[in-house]
């Protein structure tokens, strides 16, 4: 008799046939004398589309929904069911007695077996196979460990109802605005309130107003002191008049030290990553996408076995890992060795860093101890980030004297501030972060410095910044709340947006379905993603109402009682079909009406391309013989095929600090109707758009626009 494993990549799948010395290939398995391996191609199992079910919803219609079925069937991906054909006849021969598990060890993971398990009709007793590196020893180390697949009921509950909720919420609330609005618009339980989070940021950038204000600087000769304003204790003073008068009251008057203080300071070592520090960390310090970070780690992962499972939210590790620990750093070569050195023998143990409490499915993210191999830049660059951070996190505290001096001229007060560096702690594996030492003279209180000069410097208030993909994750991680404190941060995981496994998936989504674009290291929300967002009822886009729903899963995927574990999923569930209902009601009765771009649904429910091209009913101004279009990214000719190359990209005006050209707004031009805007007028003069009469953006004839 033997076992039969089913990994979750074909990759995995050959290591594992590697170290359970299995060589034989067959079609879509490995075997060897006691073991078969066999692995899926991610999902070989998904839910079934709602005309699946029944054939009344293969049109969209109003009357339709909600689509609440009492239970939501499956089906074998058609992409890949040779091999799901393959592990259904493994499963069911009748050499293989058990079963083993070794899909990721994680929520998504569980869900993709116990889909192939049931869809095959396979009664087997099932092992889980648990790890979370793919070094030799950790896989030798996981089947000494195996455990029976019952206790990990719970995550499957947890995944199921995820992606039942994630099913129930998407198709009825994006059949019932599409049709609200005759365009496809893609809503999730997820991705419509993460679209939110930026929709917001850019109409707080949108509608923000510059103001002037000023800074006065007094020059004590071995120092300066910024002025305190005493109403709102900042260093702004909006009136320039106010700010000239100070100036005449201070300048060559003597200055008295009213305050002199010295205090010293520490800054702990940062935690070690989980998936979603590491994603920020990479935007900030390599410039990455989330998704990128994620395809990176899982190649140190899985092909090169050098770091542990990323897809983790743990930022510690247990405490049976200090002596896997200690191996780690005593192997590590240079550069690293020389800061390695210092920890050894015995690395300090702190509860930064161990606490078996804090540790979930997955410990926090570190190396494995294995060389490292040939690797690409980025991969070499994220792998450093990760050594780095599992030897600062043992280092001592960074510190530093921080002083700060206040000197008063007459009835103002100047402010200075200072810090010198004490002892370096954990910067030093970071010297470029080190704080630059500030010279102050060694004043005390008494002391009297003449004034030598008094600047006024204007300033104008800066509106905040749009999302990155790290300061998105951070939002995501804390259900919207801009949270920057570790502790706080880590505390608000549990009802954060997705996982972090899920969040760079999401924000690829929202860009897939024009929600969201790049621009350079920022992403923006489109014309579309916002008219979403002013049509959507508030429980949509709220960050913190999902949130919730996701501590209620992560609840779930942790309750040992089966009886209670029903209990749960039955009323998330219901929970979830009380909300669906709710967003059909309000797209057919409440929603506000809003002009969409007209598009047809493909049967995934996405816009179809080219299908998706729309006329402007007016004539084309270069050949005069078709129809001005539109796309997703410009507007041009019917006839293009047969020729007329006339083209107006709907981001022509962006390099002028304009959003993009919309339908109407092309229609009004064509029509010959000027726009006004904040920047002056908008017209289409002799085919061209021209800003000011000057023309900002002429038709592009050296590019085909529609392929």
């Amino acid at each position: 008799m033997k076992t039969l494993v089913v990994a979750e990549k074909p990759s995995v799948a050959r290591d594992i046939a590697r170290v359970l010395g299995c060589r034989s290939k067959g079609e879509g398995f490995i075997s060897g004398d006691s073991y078969i391996i066999t692995w899926a191609i991610g999902h070989l199992v998904a839910l079934c589309e709602p005309d699946e079910i029944d054939e009344a919803y293969k049109k969209w219609r109003v009357e339709t929904l909600p689509i609440l079925p009492e239970r939501i069937p499956t089906k074998v991906i058609a992409k890949t069911k040779s091999q799901f054909a393959a592990i259904k006849s493994l499963m069911r021969d009748k050499q293989v007695s058990r079963i083993i598990c070794a899909t990721d060890s994680g929520r998504e993971g569980e869900l993709i077996f116990r889909f192939i398990y049931q869809k095959a009709g396979c009664t087997k007793p099932v092992d889980r196979l648990w790890i979370s590196s793919m070094t030799d020893a950790a896989i030798r180390q996981g089947f000494e460990n195996l455990v029976p697949s019952k206790e990990y009921d719970a995550l499957y509950v947890s995944a199921l109802c995820r992606a039942q909720a994630d099913w129930i919420v998407g198709m009825n609330a994006t059949r019932a605005f599409s049709l609200k609005y005759g365009a496809v618009l893609s809503i999730g339980r997820v991705q419509t309130p993460t679209l939110r989070l930026i929709v917001d940021r850019d109409l707080e950038i949108r509608d923000f107003r510059p103001e002037d204000y000023y800074e006065i600087r007094a020059d004590f000769g071995d120092y300066q002191g910024l002025w305190q304003n005493p109403q709102s204790g900042d260093a702004r003073i909006k009136d320039l008049n106010a700010a000239q008068q100070v100036k005449a009251e201070t300048s060559g008057k003597t200055g008295r030290v009213v305050e002199c203080e010295t205090k010293l300071k520490k800054i702990p070592p940062p935690r070690l990553f989980d998936l979603t520090t590491l994603q920020r960390e990479a935007n900030r310090a390599m410039g990455i996408s989330a998704s990128k970070t994620l395809e990176l780690a899982q190649a140190l992962y899985e092909r090169h076995k050098l770091i542990t499972y990323p897809r983790t939210d743990s930022r510690f590790l247990p405490r049976d890992m200090i002596p896997k620990v200690k191996s780690t750093l005593a192997g590590l070569g240079e550069p690293y060795a020389q800061f390695a050195a210092r920890l050894l023998p015995d690395p300090p143990v702190t509860g930064r860093v161990y606490d078996d409490k804090k540790v979930s499915d997955h410990h926090a993210i570190v190396p494995t101890g294995q060389k490292s191999g040939n690797l690409s830049p980025q991969e070499q660059k994220l792998y450093d980030m990760i050594v780095r951070r599992l030897i600062c996190s043992h280092y001592p505290d960074y510190e530093y004297n921080s002083t700060v001096i206040l000197t008063s001229v007459g009835s103002h007060v100047f402010k200075t501030t200072g810090q010198t560096p004490v002892k370096p702690g954990w910067r030093e594996l970071y010297p470029d972060s080190a704080d630059k030492s500030e010279n102050l003279p060694n004043l005390k209180t008494g002391d009297e410095r003449n004034v030598c000069d008094v600047d006024i410097k204007k300033c104008v208030t800066k509106p905040p910044s749009p999302h990155n993909d790290a300061t998105l994750l951070g939002a995501m991680e804390s259900a919207g709340k801009n949270i920057e404190d570790e502790a706080l941060r880590d505390s608000m995981k549990d009802s954060g947006l997705g996982t972090p496994a899920t969040r760079a998936s999401i924000i690829d989504r929202l860009i897939a379905v024009g929600y969201i674009e790049r621009k350079g290291k920022t992403l923006v929300a489109t014309e579309k993603g916002i008219k979403l967002i002013s049509v959507a009822p508030v429980e949509m886009t709220s960050a913190e109402t999902t949130g919730k729903w996701e501590r209620a899963l992560g609840t779930m995927a942790k309750e040992r009682d089966p009886a209670n574990l029903e209990k749960r999923a039955a009323l998330f569930m219901q929970s979830i079909c009380r909300y669906s209902a709710f967003l059909v009601e309000f797209a057919s009765k409440s929603s506000p009406d809003v002009a969409f771009e007209r598009e047809q649904p493909a049967r995934n429910g996405s816009a179809r391309r080219p299908g998706g091209v729309v006329s402007l009913k007016r004539p084309c101004p270069v050949c005069g013989a078709g129809e001005v279009t539109s796309n997703q990214k410009a507007f041009g000719c019917s006839r293009w095929k047969e020729g007329c190359k006339f083209t107006v990209w709907k981001n022509a005006l962006e390099k002028h600090g304009l959003p993009k050209l919309t339908v109407n707004d092309m229609k009004k031009l064509l029509d010959g109707k000027i726009i006004s805007c904040d920047k002056g007028t908008i017209a289409f003069v002799n085919g061209k758009v021209v800003l000011n009469g000057k023309a900002a953006a002429k038709p592009d004839i050296s590019r085909d626009r529609q392929k």
